[in-house]
């Protein structure tokens, strides 16, 4: 008897980032290549699927959303039921999208344009040609432009733009790349370019405008450009009066500027890197990526040393839209392109706020008229030892989803920490972590932190039950959280929420041994933590080391002013007599008068004191001459990275140039300084639990007044200061291999630090986890947040 292959019909649930992504169209092209009949459709839960044939070919259905999904697509979850046979069903269709009550879809972050849609605006025949707002299925803006569920025109920021007949047809055409790509549009149609005055004067408009903008740069302007996700403030990277004037214009003294090229070519004449580097720089996400500099005197042009002064690094990025690409191909040359704010402050996301708060910058604006619905900055990464590091969540790779074998029983929110601020919520078998949001310091930026929560809200239809915060009462989210009528709140310790985030990105609940270092956080002793080895699990955590406290004096100010805690940290073992003899030059800056009070300050002992790593940093880069006041957060670590990453290498840094007090190498040194000077080697003490911070300064100190400060010894300083810090990690979990170690907080940042206590961790047998993703600084608070309340529901 002969079996009917034809009797079987099947529903297929599937979640995940299915929405935006050309789901439905490769469905439908799928159903077809197999003779399949039945019907797909996008809801707020996913994508629903309804197929009948043969059982060979609904086998060979399902296996490919799991092995060969589209590319901008995730698969979280295929959930299989069979159906009855129907009779009339003789085609496969896509049905148009409908409403539900709870959204589990995944909403895609913001992705580049393909290469497709590139050919496109470079081909004199096609209808897109030169157009800076071409995409398809395959690219495009996604999470800035989304204002509901599901993802369809009428609800982004598409919906006042009526599709021309052209457009139309492709649209709908499911055969077609442009099918259902909800910004679809061409010159006809979309928006349009416009070239204004800073006061908002129209000066151009559509091709012209690019024309203008084009001109403006090569004569040496300064514009602000919109983008997908905001502003950028743009300028001619190689000309130094126009870096300069906007380094002065914005009051950013020292901090790295990120630099746009034109293509991969254009990159290798500006950076060097591995091949894992440069597979990151052009990938869909796009990001800033932080390579090695290659000397700028050698290429022409040369970029600006105002780009990024004093460092060996650079942010560096490729066009991820036709417009950035259409400006590249046009000046032909690197543009400095940072994100278009005021300290402190959200990008800047409309023309309006630009010609507000940055008038006095620019020169000009390059407008379009397609609304930023959700602002989205660029993300920052890194590559360490060949593996990914974000500094900076946000487009390409933000909204960040993450998919739960357990549900959750409850709607979750937590709102992360002060600084670096992203917001994680949950619920279902869903976890979602926001774009970066930035350091909630003013108003706007509160108000950005509010935009966010209400935006995850209105897409999912999410409301909180229980809210989780950071233990220090006076951050902004802290005192939001305490003020909501919400079922249950908890506030969890800062540093334990940085180990707990590396474990929710690995999907890890049992005990860890995490180092936590970073700048601050306040402690269960109401000191301030930053350099903390802690015993975790998802359910507590024990403190088992840390650096030996200091005192910062007069506060936040010591912040500012780091030779208050180097000060600090030398009064733990000199008098104030002993330390006014030492050769130190930042010491000899202050009067007798500021010497004389900040001694009496410290000693009233009512200042707060630290264990912070971060703060040890900034201690170590004045007594090295490296700086006297904090220009940016991080910057005593990147300096001082980049000294010691000058020893044992042929590249001799700018670093020293424009230096107070360090005069720079001869520039026809190619001799590696290890060649010209003994090496140097520091020990950190452990008492009783403390890492011995004031120890490790004398040592520091003791080397610099024992020679000359030249640019070799302080290279060869700084580097033992870091090669002392790996040691310090690696020798206290020596005899714990069987446990995970997380290496997390911003400290671990620096790159030589990193890369040297990951290989020598690894040597030694220690299992290490990665961060994925999920930032190790205090943009991955969140995250670790709510993996806390899911694992303790009575806290």
């Amino acid at each position: 008897m002969t079996k009917n292959l034809t009797n079987c019909r099947l529903q297929l649930k599937i979640t995940g980032i299915v929405q935006g992504v050309g789901f439905r169209p490769f469905v439908y092209r799928l159903a077809h290549e197999l003779n399949l009949t039945g019907n797909v459709l996008n809801n707020s839960e996913g994508v629903t699927i309804e197929a009948q044939g043969h059982p060979a070919e609904l086998a060979l259905f399902e296996a490919a959303f799991r092995k060969q999904p589209p590319p901008l697509a995730r698969i979280d979850s295929i959930e299989v039921t069979p159906l009855p046979i129907m009779d009339d069903c003789g085609l496969f269709s896509i049905v148009h999208s409908e409403k539900e009550s709870l959204a589990v879809v995944a909403v895609s972050s913001d992705k580049c344009t393909c290469d497709d849609c590139f050919n496109d605006i470079a081909n004199i025949n096609d209808r897109h040609f030169r157009y800076p707002f071409t995409n398809c299925t395959n690219c495009g803006p996604r999470y800035s432009l989304i204002n509901a569920l599901p993802y369809d025109r009428p609800n982004t920021a598409m919906a006042d733009f009526d599709m021309c007949p052209e457009c139309k047809s492709a649209y709908l055409d499911p055969m077609d790349r442009r099918y259902h790509a909800q910004p679809v549009s061409c010159p006809d149609c979309g928006p349009q370019l416009s070239f204004k005055q800073a006061d908002l004067t129209l000066v151009s408009s559509k091709e012209s405008a690019l024309e203008d903008a084009i001109e403006a740069l090569l004569n040496g302007k300064i514009l602000a450009i919109k983008g997908i996700g905001g502003f950028h403030l743009v300028c001619d990277a190689t000309n130094d009066s126009c870096v300069s004037l906007m380094r002065q214009r914005k009051s950013r003294p020292a901090k790295p500027f990120a630099v746009m090229v034109e293509n991969i070519e254009a990159a290798k004449k500006l950076v060097t890197g591995s091949t894992a580097e440069w597979q990151v720089l052009s990938s869909a996400e796009r990001p800033i990526t932080l390579m090695r500099k290659i000397d700028a005197h050698n290429v022409e042009p040369s970029l600006s040393q105002l780009v990024a002064p004093r460092i060996d690094r650079l942010g560096i990025f490729l066009p991820y839209t036709p417009l950035h690409q259409l400006l590249l191909n046009g000046v032909k040359r690197p543009l400095v392109m940072t994100s278009a704010n005021l300290s402190g402050e959200p990008i800047i996301t409309d023309s309006v706020a630009i010609n507000s708060k940055l008038s006095h910058v620019i020169d000009n604006i390059l407008d379009h008229n397609r609304p930023i619905l959700n602002g989205c900055d660029d993300s920052v990464v890194q590559v360490i030892n060949d593996n990914l590091q974000v500094l900076r969540l946000a487009r390409g790779y933000a909204p960040l989803s993450f998919y739960s074998e357990q549900a959750l029983n409850e709607s979750i929110l937590a709102v992360g920490a002060q600084q670096k601020n992203s917001i994680c919520f949950g619920f279902n078998h869903n976890l979602f972590l926001s774009p970066h949001i930035g350091d909630l310091v003013s108003i706007e930026a509160e108000e950005y932190f509010h935009h966010t929560l209400n935006t995850f809200s209105r897409l999912y239809g999410f409301d909180a039950n229980c809210l989780i915060h950071d233990n220090h009462p006076d951050y902004a989210t802290s005192r939001w959280a305490q003020s909501q009528d919400v079922k249950r709140t908890a506030a969890i310790q800062h540093h334990y929420a940085h180990v707990l985030s590396v474990m929710a990105a690995n999907k890890i609940t049992t005990p860890v041994l995490g180092f936590s270092f970073d700048g601050t956080g306040l402690g269960d002793d109401k000191t301030l933590w930053g350099g903390e080895l802690l015993s975790c699990d998802v359910h507590k955590y024990q403190r088992l080391c840390h650096l030996s406290t200091f005192a910062l004096i007069g506060g936040e100010q010591a912040i500012k002013q780091p030779v208050r805690l180097l000060l600090a940290i030398l009064l733990e073992k000199y008098s104030p007599e002993q330390i006014k003899l030492l050769d130190i030059p930042a010491l000899k800056t202050l009067s007798p008068t500021m010497f004389n009070n900040l001694v009496k300050l410290w000693q009233a002992k009512t200042s707060i004191k630290t264990s912070s790593i971060g703060r040890l940093f900034d201690a170590v880069a004045v007594a090295l001459g490296m700086i006297s006041d904090t220009q940016y957060e991080g910057e005593a670590g990147i300096l001082i990275e980049t000294a010691a990453n000058s020893v044992n290498t042929i590249y001799k840094p700018n670093f020293f140039e424009s230096h107070s007090k360090l005069q720079p190498l001869h520039s026809k040194a190619r001799e590696t300084i290890a060649e010209h000077d003994e090496s140097i080697r520091f020990v950190i003490k452990l008492t009783n639990g403390q890492w011995d911070s004031s120890d490790l300064l004398c040592q520091i100190v003791e080397q610099m007044t024992l020679k000359p400060p030249t640019p070799q010894r302080v290279a060869l300083i700084s580097k033992a200061f870091m090669d002392a810090l790996c040691d310090m990690v690696c020798q206290s979990v020596k005899a714990h291999l069987e446990t995970p170690i997380v290496l997390c907080g911003g400290v671990f940042q620096n790159r030589y630090l990193l890369e040297r206590c990951e290989k020598q961790l690894t040597a030694q047998g220690n299992q290490l986890l990665s961060s994925h993703k999920v930032p190790i600084n205090d943009a991955g608070i969140a995250l670790g947040q709510l993996w806390y309340a899911m694992h303790n529901k009575h806290v």
